[in-house]
């Protein structure tokens, strides 16, 4: 499974002001994060290449492009998505896109019994649960917990798991 270069990393949910500002739900851990980047994407390709300039407010992130300048012209990106370029948004390690985890198959550590696949990844505000669906067609949630998560390996496209007593009771 290729990782994908360029990055879902927000939503533009409407205008903001006059000025051709737009108003993004940011995608990733923080409106910092997101405010950091100078160039973005207008779509997945990489080919509409997009300067600029984003400010925290609230729970969302203001973002003024160039060449976008009034709310007119804000209002024909409602509903786009935004791309980052994969380089542009480092990692540390352990930590991992959520676009890359979807679509692993979620294999026993010890005897390579496949549980199911990654469809998706909530915080529950304690941490991470990746949504598994199993072969039948059920919803598993698994907590990304060391004690349960054994290793996810983007590269090798697998998540490994040892799971605990009553993981997989419906």
């Amino acid at each position: 499974m290729a990782k994908q270069q360029f990055l879902e990393i927000g939503e533009v949910v409407s205008t903001h002001g006059v000025a051709g500002e737009m108003r993004v739900q940011p995608w990733c851990d923080s409106a910092a994060d997101f405010c950091r980047l100078k160039v973005l994407y207008g779509d997945a390709a990489g080919t509409q290449k997009l300067q600029v300039k984003s400010r925290p407010h609230q729970r969302i992130v203001l973002v003024k492009m160039v060449g976008v300048q009034t709310v007119q012209d804000a209002a024909a990106w409602r509903g786009r998505i935004l791309y980052a370029a994969r380089e542009d948004m480092p990692l540390p390690a352990g930590r991992y896109f959520i676009q890359d985890l979807i679509g692993l198959p979620v294999k026993d550590a010890d005897n390579d019994t496949v549980y199911g696949t990654v469809t998706g990844v909530s915080n529950n505000g304690a941490g991470d649960i990746y949504h598994m669906r199993t072969p039948a067609g059920d919803e598993v949630l698994i907590p990304a917990i060391p004690d349960i998560v054994m290793r996810v390996d983007i590269d090798g496209g697998e998540i490994r798991i040892r799971p605990m007593e009553g993981l997989f009771d419906t």
